[in-house]
């Protein structure tokens, strides 16, 4: 599908990943020799994504297990290293899915770095895979509604990174639309800016100009007035952990889209790898754990300078003034329209859900 991905192994049997935060300005690959470099590159969100953190985590793993062989490091090392992982991002469930699935594999295996290697590669083409089928299952709900546009592109409005850059091909937001692109379906595509990293203005925007999907970039505050003027067809974002009744932890600011398309009657979707599914809690507004990032993110922009043509930082308000940065709200499973995932679309409930994954029946 795509002349890259987001992350991918060297000739040395070492990982490289594109550092995100110069992106769309400069392209600026990171090579990861370490677990703690790849611990670092989930922390500092050169990586960002759930999919892709899962990925870059189960990774760094690999990266553990070769440095432990070739220094003879005790086992402890290991413990070290899922533990530092484990603690690098406490929001996206694929991250300790990845691990727990890497713990797994190693428990018993008799080549260490061997089972890592194959193991972490296997977790990538499954990504692969899995946001093909979103794609697959996402499509014909575009489809609907050009039938009903007479030629006139379908209006989707999305919010933060869900694209290719959030995972490693296709994305989970990004894969129908790339879908109904290929397919010569008309799409125009409303993107958030998502404040306070900015992902939509950069990746998202840099993403779908690199696949030659039209769209706008708007401020955060934007999509309820384009809602009300019926300029918007759909809404689709994506999530770093759904509970098992269909609640849906995503980038600050997604609630507020989500009651604006619900007073406005405009379907809102989430697409989701069963991988961000945590089938062990149900309420997400007081179980899923929201992460406080830095006040300077809030306080600073980052930017390419008019002037200088470098990257710079800009400080917004006044020195003095304290800022609160939360990553991400819960969006409650009544507001969904549905979920959009590799088995198919369903409800936003515990009943949905377990049609398409009976194996989580209680």
């Amino acid at each position: 599908m795509s002349a890259f991905r987001t992350i991918w192994t060297t000739e040395d049997n070492y990982v490289e990943v594109i550092d995100q935060r110069h992106l769309p300005h400069d392209w600026v690959v990171v090579k990861l020799t370490t677990y703690q470099e790849a611990e670092k590159a989930i922390k500092d969100m050169i990586v960002r994504g759930a999919p892709l953190i899962g990925a870059t985590a189960a990774y760094g793993i690999y990266l553990a297990a070769r440095e432990q062989n070739e220094k003879a490091y005790p086992n402890s090392f290991m413990d070290d290293a899922f533990k530092a992982l484990r603690a690098s991002r406490p929001t996206a469930v694929n991250l300790f899915w990845a691990l727990d699935r890497m713990e797994k594999a190693l428990a018993h295996a008799t080549d260490l770095v061997a089972t890592a290697w194959q193991e972490a590669s296997q977790i990538v083409e499954d990504d692969v895979e899995t946001c093909r089928m979103i794609g697959v299952h996402g499509l014909p709900l575009i489809e609907a509604l050009a039938a009903k546009k007479n030629g006139e592109p379908v209006n989707i409005l999305t919010h933060c990174n869900a694209g290719m850059l959030g995972c490693i091909e296709w994305g989970t937001i990004s894969s129908p639309i790339y879908q109904a692109v290929q397919k010569g379906i008309p799409v125009h595509v409303w993107v958030d800016e998502t404040r306070p990293r900015n992902q939509g203005a950069n990746l998202t925007a840099y993403e779908l100009t690199r696949h030659n999907v039209p769209h706008t970039l708007i401020v955060d505050n934007t999509g309820g007035h384009l809602m009300q003027h019926g300029l918007v067809d759909m809404c689709i974002v994506g999530t770093d952990r759904t509970t098992r009744q269909g609640d849906v932890a995503n980038k600050i600011g997604t609630y507020l889209k989500a009651l604006a398309a619900k007073d406005n009657e405009i379907p809102f979707y989430v697409a989701l790898p069963s991988t961000t599914l945590d089938w062990t809690i149900n309420n997400g507004l007081t179980e899923i754990p929201i992460e406080e990032r830095n006040q300077d993110e809030v306080r600073y922009v980052v930017g390419k300078s008019k002037a200088t043509g470098q990257l710079d930082q800009v400080l917004i308000c006044p020195e003095t003034t304290k800022a609160a940065n939360y990553g991400f709200d819960v969006t409650p499973a009544r507001l969904v329209t549905a979920l959009i995932t590799e088995r198919g679309v369903c409800e936003a409930s515990e009943d949905g859900l377990t049609q398409l994954f009976p194996e989580q029946k209680r």
